[in-house]
C-alpha cells in the first residue's frame, strides 16, 4: 500500500473478485496470515510494475519485471492477452499515479 501511495507512475495488475475466489483451498488465508506478511508482500508487489505501461506498451513486449524483482510474461494467444497465466480483461483504467488493469487470475510468484 504505501508503495502505491508514491508518485509513480506504476502499472497494477489487479485480480478480480473472481480471480481470487478461484484461488486453491487455503491459499488466501495462507497470504491473509499476519505470520506470511512478506509471502503476501512478494505477491502484492508481483502485480505492480514501476512505469505507466498502457495496454499498447504491455502487448509490445514479452515481458515486464515487476516490484517485486520477478518478470511477468507477456503473450497473445487465440483466447487474447495474457500475463503469465491470467487474460487481461480490462485495460487502460487511468488513476493519478499510473494505470490499472484489470485480469482473470492471481499472479502467484516463483518462490524460492
Amino acid at each position: 500500500v504505501d508503495t502505491l501511495k508514491g508518485p509513480g507512475p506504476f502499472t497494477v495488475f489487479a485480480p478480480t473478485d473472481a480471480a481470487f475466489a478461484a484461488l486453491p483451498d487455503g491459499v488466501l488465508d495462507r497470504l491473509l496470515d499476519p505470520a506470511n506478511k512478506d509471502l503476501l508482500t512478494s505477491v502484492l508487489t508481483y502485480h505492480v510494475a514501476a512505469g505507466e505501461f498502457e495496454a499498447a506498451d504491455v502487448l509490445a513486449v514479452s515481458g515486464i519485471t515487476t516490484l517485486q524483482g520477478q518478470r511477468v510474461d507477456v503473450n497473445i494467444d487465440m483466447m487474447g492477452a495474457n500475463i503469465d497465466q491470467s487474460l487481461l480483461v480490462t485495460t487502460d483504467i487511468f488513476a493519478s499515479n499510473g494505470v490499472i488493469h484489470v485480469i482473470d487470475a492471481v499472479l502467484l510468484p516463483a518462490q524460492d
